[in-house]
Protein backbone atom coordinates (compact mmCIF):
# COMPACT_ATOMS: atom_id res chain seq x y z
CA UNK A 1 0.00 0.00 0.00
CA UNK A 2 3.07 2.29 -0.06
CA UNK A 3 1.87 3.80 -3.34
CA UNK A 4 -1.08 5.34 -1.52
CA UNK A 5 1.19 7.55 0.61
CA UNK A 6 0.40 11.12 -0.49
CA UNK A 7 2.59 13.04 1.95
CA UNK A 8 5.04 15.56 0.50
CA UNK A 9 7.67 17.35 2.53
CA UNK A 10 8.04 20.80 0.94
CA UNK A 11 5.66 23.38 -0.43
CA UNK A 12 7.26 23.59 -3.87
CA UNK A 13 6.48 19.90 -4.29
CA UNK A 14 2.98 20.38 -2.91
CA UNK A 15 2.15 23.05 -5.51
CA UNK A 16 4.11 21.53 -8.37
CA UNK A 17 2.29 21.97 -11.67
CA UNK A 18 0.59 25.25 -10.80
CA UNK A 19 0.89 27.57 -13.78
CA UNK A 20 -0.29 31.00 -14.85
CA UNK A 21 -3.97 31.40 -15.79
CA UNK A 22 -5.15 28.33 -13.88
CA UNK A 23 -8.29 28.07 -11.73
CA UNK A 24 -7.58 27.64 -8.02
CA UNK A 25 -10.32 26.70 -5.54
CA UNK A 26 -9.48 27.61 -1.96
CA UNK A 27 -11.31 26.26 1.07
CA UNK A 28 -12.05 28.15 4.25
CA UNK A 29 -14.41 30.82 5.51
CA UNK A 30 -13.07 34.30 6.13
CA UNK A 31 -9.58 33.55 7.42
CA UNK A 32 -10.74 30.46 9.31
CA UNK A 33 -9.71 27.08 7.93
CA UNK A 34 -7.51 28.47 5.18
CA UNK A 35 -4.38 26.75 3.79
CA UNK A 36 -1.97 29.49 4.84
CA UNK A 37 1.23 27.81 3.70
CA UNK A 38 -0.13 26.81 0.30
CA UNK A 39 -1.28 30.38 -0.33
CA UNK A 40 2.17 31.62 0.66
CA UNK A 41 3.73 29.19 -1.81
CA UNK A 42 1.59 30.64 -4.62
CA UNK A 43 2.86 34.06 -3.57
CA UNK A 44 6.47 32.81 -3.60
CA UNK A 45 6.08 31.20 -7.02
CA UNK A 46 4.71 34.44 -8.47
CA UNK A 47 2.04 32.61 -10.43
CA UNK A 48 -0.23 35.15 -12.15
CA UNK A 49 -3.45 35.43 -14.10
CA UNK A 50 -5.22 33.16 -11.63
CA UNK A 51 -8.95 32.72 -11.29
CA UNK A 52 -9.51 32.06 -7.61
CA UNK A 53 -12.72 30.53 -6.31
CA UNK A 54 -13.24 31.13 -2.60
CA UNK A 55 -15.89 32.51 -0.27
CA UNK A 56 -13.81 35.68 0.08
CA UNK A 57 -10.26 36.93 -0.51
CA UNK A 58 -8.83 36.96 2.99
CA UNK A 59 -7.85 40.28 4.51
CA UNK A 60 -5.18 42.85 3.70
CA UNK A 61 -1.82 41.14 4.09
CA UNK A 62 -3.13 37.73 5.11
CA UNK A 63 -4.74 34.71 3.49
CA UNK A 64 -5.61 35.10 -0.17
CA UNK A 65 -5.18 38.85 0.32
CA UNK A 66 -1.40 38.46 -0.06
CA UNK A 67 -1.92 37.51 -3.71
CA UNK A 68 -3.55 40.84 -4.53
CA UNK A 69 -0.52 43.07 -3.91
CA UNK A 70 1.34 41.84 -7.01
CA UNK A 71 -1.93 41.33 -8.89
CA UNK A 72 -1.53 37.57 -9.13
CA UNK A 73 -5.32 37.16 -9.15
CA UNK A 74 -7.08 38.05 -12.39
CA UNK A 75 -10.58 37.05 -11.30
CA UNK A 76 -12.31 36.22 -8.03
CA UNK A 77 -15.42 34.08 -7.88
CA UNK A 78 -16.64 34.69 -4.35
CA UNK A 79 -19.53 35.60 -2.09
CA UNK A 80 -18.10 38.39 -0.04
CA UNK A 81 -15.63 41.25 -0.46
CA UNK A 82 -14.96 41.07 3.28
CA UNK A 83 -12.52 43.12 5.34
CA UNK A 84 -10.15 43.60 2.43
CA UNK A 85 -9.57 47.19 1.34
CA UNK A 86 -7.23 46.24 -1.52
CA UNK A 87 -9.80 43.79 -2.90
CA UNK A 88 -12.40 46.56 -2.85
CA UNK A 89 -10.05 49.07 -4.47
CA UNK A 90 -8.99 46.74 -7.28
CA UNK A 91 -12.64 45.86 -7.90
CA UNK A 92 -13.75 49.50 -8.08
CA UNK A 93 -10.74 50.46 -10.21
CA UNK A 94 -11.50 47.70 -12.71
CA UNK A 95 -8.19 45.94 -12.03
CA UNK A 96 -9.82 42.79 -10.67
CA UNK A 97 -12.70 40.92 -12.25
CA UNK A 98 -15.15 39.79 -9.57
CA UNK A 99 -18.06 37.40 -9.97
CA UNK A 100 -20.10 37.74 -6.80
CA UNK A 101 -22.05 34.55 -6.16
CA UNK A 102 -24.59 33.76 -3.42
CA UNK A 103 -22.86 31.75 -0.71
CA UNK A 104 -25.03 28.64 -0.96
CA UNK A 105 -24.82 28.70 -4.74
CA UNK A 106 -21.04 28.90 -4.57
CA UNK A 107 -20.88 25.89 -2.25
CA UNK A 108 -23.20 23.94 -4.54
CA UNK A 109 -21.13 24.89 -7.61
CA UNK A 110 -18.16 23.19 -5.95
CA UNK A 111 -20.15 20.19 -4.72
CA UNK A 112 -21.75 19.68 -8.13
CA UNK A 113 -18.40 19.99 -9.87
CA UNK A 114 -16.96 17.31 -7.62
CA UNK A 115 -19.95 15.07 -8.27
CA UNK A 116 -19.67 15.36 -12.05
CA UNK A 117 -22.86 17.41 -12.36
CA UNK A 118 -22.31 20.13 -15.00
CA UNK A 119 -25.11 22.47 -13.91
CA UNK A 120 -28.11 22.75 -11.60
CA UNK A 121 -31.22 24.86 -11.10
CA UNK A 122 -31.63 27.11 -8.07
CA UNK A 123 -34.20 29.70 -7.07
CA UNK A 124 -31.50 31.85 -5.46
CA UNK A 125 -30.84 34.94 -7.55
CA UNK A 126 -33.86 34.67 -9.82
CA UNK A 127 -35.10 38.15 -10.76
CA UNK A 128 -31.86 39.82 -9.60
CA UNK A 129 -28.57 40.83 -11.22
CA UNK A 130 -27.27 37.35 -10.36
CA UNK A 131 -29.79 35.80 -12.73
CA UNK A 132 -29.34 38.15 -15.67
CA UNK A 133 -28.55 36.32 -18.90
CA UNK A 134 -28.96 32.88 -17.36
CA UNK A 135 -31.36 30.19 -18.52
CA UNK A 136 -34.53 30.01 -16.44
CA UNK A 137 -37.11 27.31 -15.93
CA UNK A 138 -40.31 26.94 -13.95
CA UNK A 139 -40.80 23.91 -11.69
CA UNK A 140 -44.08 23.48 -9.83
CA UNK A 141 -44.95 27.12 -10.30
CA UNK A 142 -41.60 28.46 -9.06
CA UNK A 143 -38.89 30.03 -11.21
CA UNK A 144 -35.27 28.89 -11.14
CA UNK A 145 -32.02 29.87 -12.83
CA UNK A 146 -29.44 27.50 -14.25
CA UNK A 147 -26.01 27.72 -12.62
CA UNK A 148 -22.91 25.99 -13.98
CA UNK A 149 -20.76 23.95 -11.62
CA UNK A 150 -17.09 24.69 -11.00
CA UNK A 151 -14.08 22.44 -11.53
CA UNK A 152 -10.65 23.88 -10.78
CA UNK A 153 -7.13 23.00 -11.82
CA UNK A 154 -6.00 23.06 -8.17
CA UNK A 155 -7.89 22.92 -4.88
CA UNK A 156 -5.98 24.07 -1.80
CA UNK A 157 -7.47 22.76 1.43
CA UNK A 158 -6.82 23.12 5.16
CA UNK A 159 -7.53 20.08 7.37
CA UNK A 160 -7.28 19.54 11.11
CA UNK A 161 -6.04 15.97 10.69
CA UNK A 162 -5.16 13.94 7.62
CA UNK A 163 -3.66 10.50 7.26
CA UNK A 164 -1.00 9.50 4.78
CA UNK A 165 -3.63 8.24 2.36
CA UNK A 166 -5.31 11.65 2.20
CA UNK A 167 -8.36 11.02 4.38
CA UNK A 168 -9.23 14.31 6.11
CA UNK A 169 -11.26 15.72 8.96
CA UNK A 170 -11.98 19.40 9.61
CA UNK A 171 -12.76 21.28 12.81
CA UNK A 172 -15.76 23.55 13.30
CA UNK A 173 -15.90 26.48 10.85
CA UNK A 174 -13.19 24.90 8.69
CA UNK A 175 -15.95 22.56 7.50
CA UNK A 176 -17.32 25.50 5.51
CA UNK A 177 -16.25 25.07 1.87
CA UNK A 178 -13.22 22.81 2.50
CA UNK A 179 -15.13 19.52 2.00
CA UNK A 180 -16.78 20.72 -1.22
CA UNK A 181 -13.66 22.40 -2.57
CA UNK A 182 -11.60 19.25 -1.99
CA UNK A 183 -13.70 17.31 -4.49
CA UNK A 184 -13.83 19.91 -7.24
CA UNK A 185 -10.37 20.07 -8.80
CA UNK A 186 -8.02 18.06 -10.98
CA UNK A 187 -5.34 18.27 -8.27
CA UNK A 188 -6.25 18.60 -4.58
CA UNK A 189 -3.56 19.59 -2.08
CA UNK A 190 -4.25 19.38 1.65
CA UNK A 191 -2.33 21.30 4.29
CA UNK A 192 -2.96 19.63 7.64
CA UNK A 193 -2.28 20.57 11.24
CA UNK A 194 -1.47 16.95 11.98
CA UNK A 195 -0.67 13.94 9.80
CA UNK A 196 -1.45 10.56 11.30
CA UNK A 197 -0.98 6.98 10.19
CA UNK A 198 -3.71 5.16 8.21
CA UNK A 199 -6.25 3.65 10.57
CA UNK A 200 -5.87 6.32 13.26
CA UNK A 201 -8.83 8.36 11.99
CA UNK A 202 -12.23 6.99 12.93
CA UNK A 203 -13.84 6.15 9.56
CA UNK A 204 -17.24 7.51 10.56
CA UNK A 205 -15.87 11.04 11.12
CA UNK A 206 -13.84 11.39 7.92
CA UNK A 207 -15.14 14.38 5.93
CA UNK A 208 -13.03 14.00 2.77
CA UNK A 209 -12.07 10.50 1.61
CA UNK A 210 -8.51 10.18 0.37
CA UNK A 211 -9.70 9.27 -3.13
CA UNK A 212 -10.17 13.01 -3.75
CA UNK A 213 -6.72 14.03 -2.45
CA UNK A 214 -3.47 14.04 -4.41
CA UNK A 215 -0.99 15.56 -1.94
CA UNK A 216 -0.78 16.16 1.81
CA UNK A 217 1.67 18.42 3.62
CA UNK A 218 2.15 19.22 7.31
CA UNK A 219 1.63 22.93 7.94
CA UNK A 220 2.30 25.47 10.67
CA UNK A 221 -0.56 27.91 11.09
CA UNK A 222 -0.76 31.42 12.48
CA UNK A 223 -4.56 31.20 12.86
CA UNK A 224 -4.99 34.95 12.91
CA UNK A 225 -8.23 36.43 14.27
CA UNK A 226 -10.00 38.53 11.65
CA UNK A 227 -11.82 40.87 14.00
CA UNK A 228 -11.15 40.98 17.75
CA UNK A 229 -14.10 41.92 19.94
CA UNK A 230 -13.45 42.72 23.60
CA UNK A 231 -15.92 43.31 26.41
CA UNK A 232 -15.45 45.88 29.13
Amino acid sequence: MAGFDKVVTDYSQAMSGLEDDMVVISGGFGICGIPEGLISEIKRKGTKGLTVVSNNCGIDGFGLGILLKDKQIKKMISSYVGENALFEKQLLDGELEVELTPQGTLAEKMRAGGAGIPAFYTATGYGTLVGEGKETKCFNGKNYILEQSIVGDFAIIKAWKADRYGNCIYRHTAQNFNPMAATAAKITVVEAEEIVEPGELEPSIIHTPGIYVDRVIKGDFEKRIEKITLSN
